[in-house]
């Protein structure tokens, strides 16, 4: 078993003077490697192809913030629709929650773009011009020849340009792809700010992946630290079995044809491959630690061992506490159906508002500082700024508005009617016109009617001032 408890106290890349400490791992080999690796292609096809793919016109994914426009699976959202990306949060969150209490922290060795990024394109890259883990050591304390500064001229300048690619890619998920597309092909001369962008976040992402690294895992992202708060001893997590690794004489080094049944020696024979081939340089044979983000490297590195001095696999493998330690079978317990519930819950909510949602949202208010005017013939006027936004793809013709609860007119300043692009607004001031006879208080709620020629398309309502009545 551990002795020492130190390794709790520090963290695993610095050394006892605070400088970092650069992990050299090994490149993992297995079924679990194979499976990730297939899975990365996926996801990174999927990430640098989608803000390019289109849906009816509009971005697959899209998160203008400053023109606080968000398009997402084809499906435009507004301002209007914040409540609707305020639910899909909490869905994701709650989402996580119920995947990390579950699952442990497989998100990050399996989908995080970060591990993704790291591991099965820079790290590979790095493999292919350094070599693996002892050439890479070999080459660190080299001296500064030729061959050295052939390998790292050519592997910081395949960095760059993978970094360059990401930051334009990364650019049109916030500014769209035809805007970066255009700063892209045309005059530099007229897109200054956008090819500094450019050149900022490839530095950003320059800095990360090639000396930052695993630190982003370690100390940036919060997600490791809520491990602490979430995960119980139910929860499945890439770990050690030290019941059967450490036995009642401990870890070993092998010895051929050596019975451990008898000796009482555990089935860790010491060999440190699973420490060798983590990506964070933690020992998981420590237990959960907040630096582990559950890649499995250690689970093929320890298979492969275990293989080859003929002992059974899955000394490391997915497993709870429990499940080592009393051998108990993975429940699903009471936090997790809770968790399941609000999810479901919350999903129904959302599906329901979406249902809901209107192609058109109309917006008429009241222009502030102004009273109502009385007219001739005891009409009564109060004067109003509207807003239009048509959510669809196609353009909106001859809109105009109509009173629906009152008897009046609506007047628009300087025009009878207006059209509105698609995924555009149309906004301007209004009248709004009554007879004093047809208010029964001072303050009353209008229902108004927008209509596409003489089509109702939306409703929507407002407050009228008038005179008080006397009784």
């Amino acid at each position: 078993m551990q002795k020492e408890e130190a390794f709790r106290d520090s963290l695993g890349t610095m050394d006892k003077d605070g400088a970092r400490k650069w992990v050299y791992p090994k490149q993992p080999k297995g079924s679990y490697y194979n499976y990730r690796t297939q899975l990365s292609w996926v996801l990174l096809a999927c990430l640098l192809v989608a803000p390019f793919v289109k849906i009816n016109g509009n971005q697959f994914f899209l998160f203008d913030i400053l023109e606080r426009k968000f398009v997402i699976f084809g499906v435009p959202f507004w301002p209007q629709d914040f409540h609707l990306m305020v639910i899909s949060m909490i869905i994701a969150i709650v989402f996580i929650t119920l995947f990390t209490v579950v699952y442990g922290r497989i998100f990050c060795g399996w989908i995080c773009p970060q591990t993704i990024f790291m591991e099965m394109v820079f790290r590979k890259i790095e493999y292919w011009i350094d070599g693996d883990r002892g050439a890479q050591i070999r080459l660190d304390k080299q001296k500064w020849n030729a061959e050295k500064i052939r390998k790292r001229t050519l592997k910081w300048f395949v960095f760059f340009v993978i970094s360059f690619i990401i930051s334009n890619v990364f650019l049109a998920y916030f500014i769209g792809s035809d805007t970066l597309i255009e700063i892209v092909t045309d005059n530099p001369k007229n897109h200054l700010k956008g090819l500094s962008m450019i050149l900022i976040f490839t530095g950003v992402f320059y800095f990360i992946f090639a000396w930052f690294r695993e630190q982003v895992c370690i100390i940036v992202c919060p997600y490791g630290r809520l491990q602490g708060v979430l995960l119980d001893n139910k929860s499945i997590n890439v770990a050690y079995d030290y019941k059967r690794g450490e036995k009642e004489q401990g870890r070993a080094l092998f010895k051929k044809n050596e019975d451990r049944e008898i000796t009482g020696k555990g089935d860790c024979i010491d060999c440190k491959q699973c420490v060798h081939v983590c990506p964070t340089g933690i020992d998981i044979r420590n237990g959960t630690q907040l630096e582990c983000v559950n890649c499995t490297a250690c689970i093929d590195a320890c298979d492969h061992i275990m293989e080859s001095v003929g002992m059974e696999k899955g000394l490391i493998r997915y497993a709870s506490e429990d499940n080592i330690k009393d051998k108990a079978p993975f429940s699903f317990n009471l936090r997790m159906k809770g968790y399941t519930a609000v999810l479901g819950v919350l999903l129904i909510v959302l599906a329901t508002m979406l249902f809901l949602r209107n192609d058109v949202e109309a917006t008429i208010l009241r222009l502030p500082g102004q009273n109502y005017e009385t007219k001739e013939n005891g009409i009564i006027s109060n004067v109003f700024t509207y807003k239009v936004i048509n959510k669809t793809n196609r353009d909106l013709e001859h809109i105009h508005f109509k009173l629906v609860s009152h008897k009046g007119t609506i007047v628009l300043i300087g025009k009878e009617n207006f059209d509105i692009e698609k995924q555009q607004y149309g906004e301007g001031t209004l009248f709004i016109e009554i007879p004093r006879t047809a208010l029964k208080d001072s303050k009353e709620m209008l229902k108004i009617g927008v209509f596409e020629n003489d089509i109702l398309i939306e409703t929507t309502t407002t407050n009228f001032s008038g005179p008080r009545r006397f009784r």
